[in-house]
Formats: C-alpha cells, structure tokens, sequence
C-alpha cells in the first residue's frame, strides 16, 4: 500500500484546523494544536497563502481560510446543482430525441462529462461519466469556449488537434466557429471529432447569467442530421431544454 504524503496530510490537518477552530488562529496555536515545529508550521502556511488557500491578517498575523477555498467549494456546489436540476430536463431530451444526451463542464482544458442519459433503445451503450471531451472540436467544447472566458483562452493555448479530415484547428477559422456559435447560441460538431457522429450544443447559465456548462445530443450522422446539417427541431430541442435547466438555475428568462 503507498504511503501517504506527510505534507500533505499537515496541510489538510492544518486546513481542518482552521475550518473548525477560531475564525483567526497565529502562528504558535497551530503549531501546538498540530504538534509541529513552528519552523514546520510556518513553511506549509506560506505554501497554502501562495496558492490561496490561507490568508494572513496583516496587523495581528493570524491565519485564516482563503477565498481559494471558497471557489472551489462553490465550483464543486454549482456542478452538483446543476445535474441535479438537469435531470428530469435531460431524460425528457433523451426520450424526444430518441439519441443520447450529455451535460458537460469545463475541467483541465476539456470538457468533463458530469452526466449521460443513454439513448433510449435496447443497443448496448456505456456509461461515459467521467470522461473527457475536447475543447476546440466538440460541440460541448465549443459552446463552453464561445462563452466562458476561461474556457476560451484554454482553448487558444492548447494544441487543437486534427482528429478528422473535418476538424478546425486554425486558429483564426477557430474564432470564426467561435463567433458563429456565440451569434445561433449553440454549437455543432459534425464528424469533427468522431467519425460518423454529429452533436448539438448549448450553454447553460447560473443565476450570475455566468455560463456553468453545456448539454449535448449526440448520435450517429444519418439520424442527426438531414443533407449534411444538424435537424433544426433537434436544434430547438436541444437550446430549450438548456434553457430551462438556466431557468431552474435562477437565470431567468433570456
């Protein structure tokens, strides 16, 4: 069994401490609630107010929690917010389309699949929780990167890979389908990151009006798409259902 990492074990502690204690806690309390040289304590604290993790009260010294904290705790609160308000919206897509439907959000320069409702027929289909889409080729991908800053700026620093003869990984052609998506208000993806399959996107937002993530249907070209372009009601479906997952976020209408 692999050791666990003292350091690591310190600064979760250490964290823990902070979290449950006083709102303030100086140098030699955590030290001795810890049983750590103060020496010990001092390094993990400056490494953790590097990262954001802790903050340092500039007139009494005194350690606390940092907004880092906050952010990724309400980046972990908002993603299972919205697959649970997805849900019952994203079984209704998959029933009327008869194709599979996909909610995504943005994680390490990809989209990561939060949750998959299978196409409701008897083929044999796995579950793709969990797994990873790209940014630039996908249309989850491209919804995410015409509308969340960040998303957009990863995008344009990762290599955008040629998966098919289809693919645009130009960047000027890039902004091009960026502005398009931005202009329809959803994305496609056809053949472009899979061969023989076609998708449909469109953004979700919060309450903010700030985009949150994504849901797609995805299926086989010949059912999806009519002369080689995406089935406008499947279009519809597709932007409605996102924008009652918005709604059920408190975004309202828009």
């Amino acid at each position: 069994m692999a050791k666990n990492i003292q350091s690591l074990e310190r600064a979760a502690a250490m964290l823990r401490l902070l979290a449950g204690g006083e709102r303030r806690l100086g140098l030699s309390d955590i030290a001795s609630s810890l049983d750590l040289a103060k020496g010990t304590a001092h390094g993990i604290l400056r490494t953790l107010q590097q990262e954001g993790f802790v903050e340092q009260d500039p007139a009494s010294g005194r350690y606390q929690l940092g907004a880092e904290l906050l952010r990724l705790g309400n980046s972990y609160l908002d993603v299972h917010e919205l697959r649970a308000r997805a849900l019952v919206w994203t079984d209704d897509l998959a029933r009327s389309s008869g194709e599979s439907v996909y909610l995504g959000v943005l994680h390490q320069r990809g989209v990561l699949i939060v949750h998959h409702v299978f196409r409701p027929d008897d083929s044999r289909q796995v579950l793709e929780v969990g797994a990873m889409q790209p940014l630039h080729s996908s249309a989850l991908g491209k919804v995410l990167s015409a509308y969340d800053p960040v998303a957009h700026s990863e995008a344009l620093e990762t290599e955008r890979e040629s998966f098919t003869p289809r693919t645009v990984s130009d960047l000027e052609q890039f902004e091009t389908v960026l502005n398009l998506t931005r202009a329809r208000g959803w994305g496609s993806d056809i053949e472009e990151t899979w061969e023989g399959v076609a998708s449909v996107a469109a953004p979700i937002h919060d309450r903010r009006r700030m985009p949150l993530g994504a849901i797609a249907v995805t299926g086989a070209v010949e059912r999806v798409c009519v002369d080689g372009e995406l089935r406008p009601e499947l279009v519809a479906a597709v932007r409605d259902c996102a924008r009652s997952v918005s709604r059920d976020l408190g975004a309202g209408r828009f």
